[in-house]
C-alpha cells in the first residue's frame, strides 16, 4: 500500500484518502438501502490530560447501551507498561473496556510506545517510524468489524508524529466528524477557540464539544462555558463535573449525543 493510494472501507460508505490534501466534507454518505448509517467520530482536545479518553469511553458506553457494536481506537499511544506478557496503556484499556467489539491491539493501537512522552520523541527512542498507512488500514479494519467507531487522538489537535506529519494530518485523512473536549481551566477559552480554528482550517466538521471540569471548582466556570458556547459553531454536548469516581457510565450521564450525525436509534442488544 502506497501513501497516495485511497483506502476504501467495505460497505461503510467511508473513503479515507491517504493523500494529505485539503479534506472534503466528513464522510456521512448514506448507507446502502436497508443498512443503517454507521456512526464514527474523531475525538480531540485542547491539550493532553483533559479528558479525551473519558469522553471517548462515554461515547462507546452510550453506543453499547443502544445495542450497537462499537469499537474504540487510539491509533497512537505513548506510555505503556508490560503486564501479563502484554503492553498496556491506561487510555487504550479504558476504550477497550467501554466498547463491545474487541480486536487485536495491533489494530486498535497500531503504534503503542513505552515512553510517556510526545509521540515523535517516544518513537525516536524506540526506533519506530510512525506511518499513516498502517493507521488508516487499521481504521478500515475496525470500521468493517463494527457498526460504530470512536477514534481518540493523542494530546491536542496538532501533536507531532514525525518531522512532517502530525495528528491534524491524521484527522484530515480519516475525514471524520470531530468532537472537541475542552478542559475547563484558566486559559481554556483561548485554547478552545484556536483549536476550533485549526479544525476548520483542515476542512473538518466540528459536530460538538464537551466542557470537562478539571478542578472541583473553577472560578467563573459558568461564564467561561457561556463565552465558549457563544463562539464555538457547534453544539455543547454537555458539562462533565469533576467526578469522584470517573467512569464511562458516570460521564455519559452528563452528556447528550443524540444530535450527532448518524447517532443510532436504540436497537436490541447485539448478539
Amino acid at each position: 500500500m502506497a501513501l497516495e493510494d485511497p483506502v476504501i472501507a467495505p460497505d461503510t460508505g467511508i473513503v479515507a484518502d491517504l493523500e494529505p490534501a485539503v479534506a472534503t466534507e466528513p464522510a456521512t454518505a448514506a448507507a446502502p438501502a436497508g443498512i443503517p448509517p454507521r456512526f464514527a467520530c474523531f475525538v480531540t482536545g485542547t491539550d493532553t490530560e483533559i479528558g479525551k479518553t473519558l469522553i471517548s469511553s462515554a461515547l462507546l458506553h452510550a453506543l453499547v447501551q443502544r445495542g450497537v457494536r462499537a469499537c474504540g481506537m487510539k491509533p497512537i499511544a505513548a506510555g505503556a507498561v508490560l503486564r501479563d506478557g502484554r503492553l498496556h496503556n491506561d487510555d487504550c484499556d479504558q476504550l477497550e473496556a467501554a466498547g463491545n467489539v474487541h480486536l487485536p491491539q495491533s489494530i486498535t493501537t497500531p503504534f503503542l510506545l513505552k515512553e510517556p512522552a510526545a509521540p515523535h520523541i517516544a518513537a525516536a527512542l524506540e526506533n519506530v517510524a510512525i506511518d499513516p498507512v498502517p493507521i488508516l488500514a487499521a481504521y478500515l479494519e475496525v470500521a468493517a468489524a463494527s457498526d460504530a467507531t470512536v477514534v481518540e487522538g493523542v494530546g491536542g489537535f496538532r501533536v507531532p508524529l514525525t518531522d512532517s506529519y502530525d495528528t491534524a494530518d491524521l484527522a484530515q485523512q480519516l475525514d471524520l466528524p470531530v468532537i472537541l473536549v475542552v478542559g475547563m481551566r484558566l486559559g481554556c477559552i483561548n485554547h478552545a477557540l484556536l483549536t476550533v480554528e485549526a479544525i476548520a482550517a483542515r476542512g473538518l466538521k466540528l459536530v460538538g464539544w464537551v466542557a470537562n471540569a478539571l478542578e472541583p471548582e473553577m472560578a467563573f466556570g459558568d461564564e467561561n462555558v457561556a463565552a465558549l458556547a457563544a463562539r464555538i459553531p457547534a453544539p455543547l454536548l454537555g458539562r462533565v463535573p469533576r467526578l469522584r469516581e470517573p467512569s464511562a457510565a458516570a460521564c455519559a450521564g452528563h452528556l447528550d449525543f443524540s444530535g450527532l450525525p448518524n447517532w443510532p436509534a436504540h436497537r436490541n442488544n447485539p448478539q
